[in-house]
């Protein structure tokens, strides 16, 4: 099978899904979810990325994030996948491989397109049937606890959210909280 080459990057938004190894339901299970959340949430920490939107999926993951300037989509996609199979094959004694090799990636161009990536994050479980409504899913950033990213990274990596990013976040969550208020 060969491999994608990846030459130029754009700097800005990504909508990113990869698969487990041979599409198995390994985060249907709350050890390797919680130890992948885990693993996401900290790489963000460490300033790979901008996380604007990603819920994991029984066999899959979408994230749509914004690579720091220091790290390519690529190293935080790596840092994401390897570290979390790391953590998984350690701590719960998992023998299999845990993602498939690779990912699939798309620039996020115009605000449009960021709205229509982050309502297929948010309804990828509803439409999966797992959950009734995407504020139920506690695997996605959806759910509502999760600290998202609108602006710069702090420090010294210097990547920037697109400027329609700061605006389109602020609103989305607003009417999250109205939705959450409301149930």
């Amino acid at each position: 099978m060969s491999r994608i080459v990846r030459r130029v990057r754009q700097p800005g938004v990504y909508f990113v899904t990869t698969h487990t190894w041979q599409r198995r339901a390994l985060f249907q299970k709350d050890a390797p979810a919680q130890i992948l959340l885990a693993q996401i949430l900290d790489c963000r920490d460490r300033g790979f990325y901008l996380l604007h939107a990603f819920v994991i999926m029984p066999d899959h993951l979408h994230l749509l994030l914004t690579p720091a300037e220091s790290a390519s989509l690529e190293k935080a996609v790596q840092m994401i996948k390897g570290g979390s199979a790391h953590r998984i094959r350690k701590e719960l004694r998992y023998r299999s491989p845990v993602w498939q090799p690779g990912f699939h990636d798309r620039w996020i161009r115009t605000v449009e397109e960021f709205r229509a990536r982050s309502n297929y994050i948010a309804q990828n479980p509803v439409a999966a049937r797992i959950v009734q409504s995407a504020l139920d899913y506690r695997w996605s950033s959806s759910c509502g606890t999760f600290r998202l990213d609108t602006g710069q990274f702090e420090g010294t990596s210097g990547a920037k959210a697109p400027s329609f990013l700061a605006v389109d976040v602020a609103v989305e969550t607003a009417t999250h909280k109205a939705q959450t208020a409301a149930k």
